[in-house]
């Protein structure tokens, strides 16, 4: 898949996953409205954007449990339902692909993010959302889960 593909991928994903949140519906029916009701193009969407959106937000609902636990864990001051909608969705959504085996390298997906949080949200929320980022990703390559991590001594 071409990064052009990959980045409009990860913008529908999104999209989808603020219908999720906001309207409070199922994430499949979320995916099948967003591609069959909301598609801005005059196109199709090409078949390896619909896959690759559609498995990104089908995997981060069914991983939020564990995303948000990082979230949380990671952030000092805010819990993910307090932050901003659509940081916490580019939150989520990067989470997911990072602990995902992907063949995405943890820093384009970071990348990808900060581009996700420019175009929809303010550039306090690129900072904000590099920030935890960051520190997730060192959590996820470092291997240690959520609850381990929130026992181990602080340097």
């Amino acid at each position: 898949m071409k990064k052009d593909s990959r980045r409009r991928a990860r913008e529908a994903a999104l999209q989808i996953l603020y219908q999720w949140e906001i309207g409070k519906i199922d994430v499949k029916d979320a995916v099948r409205t967003f591609f069959d009701l909301q598609w801005a193009d005059p196109q199709p969407p090409p078949d390896d954007v619909r896959a690759f959106a559609s498995s990104l937000a089908l995997a981060t609902v069914e991983r939020l449990a564990e995303i948000d636990a990082l979230i949380a864990d990671t952030s000092e001051r805010w819990r993910p339902e307090r932050m901003p909608v659509v940081d916490r969705l580019v939150l989520r959504l990067a989470i997911c692909e990072l602990l995902r085996d992907s063949e995405t390298p943890h820093p384009v997906v970071i990348n990808e993010a900060l581009e996700l949080a420019r175009t929809f949200s303010t550039e306090e929320s690129v900072k904000f959302v590099n920030g935890m980022l960051d520190g997730i990703r060192k959590k996820i390559e470092g291997g240690l889960e959520p609850e381990a991590r929130s026992r181990k001594p602080k340097a």
